[in-house]
């Protein structure tokens, strides 16, 4: 008989399923990373601190700084399923040529385009849908009868503008453009619908028709971007969610533009503390990433001198890092390490398929087994995590398939198979034999 509990070893066997692929597969998993997580407790306690206050409606911002192989990528990601635990939308965006930080507008883009919740991914739609079924029960629930669909449409309307009132003054078409949207789900109009949504993300092949019907001038522009991203995170909230998390990687790649874009850029990053200062951007946490260099280098941030004096740490001794200061620095990845991700993998394999034979992948057996991968990258323990974990579970598969093979004997590791599909930083350090 169907009892209605939730599977939970059915669900963690999944979960567990899911890191395993994504490990196979050479990439950071989606969720469980606390799983696999060594030595960041007390990072992440500092950032879940942060998102309880942003919670409460406060803006917050942390930057995490580190060379590559020090685990940028998986203490964001790590950080934002915290968000996402703790009831947030989160979203992830990227510095790149395409879309540089002194370009608002695409960086908005890349917000609206990942946006996600603890249920779904590419959330936008489920998020503006959840807002209006919210304000359409309120309605219902002060009236206390039910009411004919032509006036509930009428008051949940006009109750997009008490809903916006502070954002929409600064910009009338967002409201133009969910009031399109609320009217054109209600017709079963689904392509304009999805115009709509398409406007309010920035997305460039809206065309000429929608802004015709909703009302609406032009598109959403840089100048623009911050009203926006308020009427994005009010509508969240409103929704029912703690706010918005956002995530910004690789900001050191706007160190190589020309100067006036770079100081654009850095002026943006200001104007983004500035705001979070005032309390513009309540219910609001950042989270941005970059090497060393972008932080003390003679491109960085110290071309800038306001903002590199928001953001620059007191230097603590070793040993004694403080991640409450504006920036969260990483240390490289280390052996030991990695041979403790390694016995967590073990253990996550066996939660996904069977019990690992440990007398075949023994303590002795990763140790050498990260020496042999190690030495095809210059003994380079923080370049290869990916490399070593996708590695190791190629050897746990075969333990598991085949009770003849022995890691010992029929592991070696040959780099030449993975060429095409090492990052720059792996390929740059690999030990190239004549």
């Amino acid at each position: 008989m169907h009892t209605g509990e939730p599977d939970l070893q059915g669900m963690r066997k999944l979960e567990s399923q899911n890191i395993i692929n994504a490990l196979r597969r050479g990439t950071v998993p989606a969720s469980g990373l606390e799983r696999i997580a060594i030595g960041l407790e007390m990072e992440e306690e500092v950032i879940r601190g942060q998102l309880d206050y942003v919670a409460r409606g406060g803006g917050d911002i942390k930057f995490v700084r580190g060379d590559y192989g020090s685990g940028k990528t998986f203490l964001v990601a790590r950080a934002l399923e915290i968000a996402r635990e703790k009831g947030f939308v989160t979203a992830h965006a990227v510095v790149s040529p395409s879309a540089p930080l002194h370009k608002l507008r695409a960086l908005y883009q890349q917000i609206c385009a990942t946006l996600r919740t603890r249920e779904e991914e590419h959330a936008q739609k489920s998020i503006i849908d959840t807002w209006f079924y919210g304000i359409e029960e309120r309605i219902l629930n002060v009236s206390a009868q039910s009411l004919p669909e032509d006036v509930l449409e009428k008051a949940t309307l006009a109750e997009i503008e008490t809903s916006l009132a502070g954002v929409s003054e600064l910009n009338s078409s967002l409201a133009a453009a969910l009031r399109t949207y609320y009217r054109a789900n209600n017709d079963g109009d689904f392509q304009t619908a999805q115009s709509a949504i398409g406007w309010i993300c920035a997305e460039s092949n809206v065309g000429r028709d929608f802004k015709q019907k909703a009302g609406i001038k032009g598109d959403i522009d840089d100048a623009s971007v911050f009203s926006f991203l308020r009427g994005l995170v009010r509508i969240i909230v409103s929704a029912g969610y703690r706010g918005l998390a956002i995530a910004v990687d690789e900001v050191e790649t706007t160190q190589s533009l020309p100067r006036n874009q770079r100081e654009k850029s850095y002026c943006t990053l200001q104007a983004i503390i500035e705001s979070l200062d005032r309390g513009d951007l309540a219910h609001s946490y950042f989270l941005f990433t970059g090497t060393p260099a972008f932080f003390d280098g003679p491109r960085g941030i110290r071309t800038l001198p306001p903002l590199y004096d928001r953001i620059s740490v007191v230097q603590s001794g070793e040993g004694f890092r403080n991640p409450r200061q504006p920036q969260i620095s990483l240390a490289r990845f280390d052996a030991k390490k990695l041979e403790q991700v390694a016995l967590k993998v073990i253990d996550i394999y066996r939660d996904a398929y069977t019990d690992v034979d440990r007398s075949r992948v023994s303590h002795r057996f990763i140790r050498a087994m990260i020496s042999r991968v190690t030495g095809k990258f210059g003994g380079r323990v923080d370049i290869i995590p990916r490399i070593f974990l996708k590695e190791f579970i190629d050897v746990l598969d075969k333990c598991e398939l085949y009770e003849d093979y022995d890691p010992w004997e029929q592991y070696h590791f040959d780099v030449e198979h993975l060429r095409g599909e090492l990052k720059d930083e792996e390929e740059a350090v690999m030990v190239v034999e004549f």
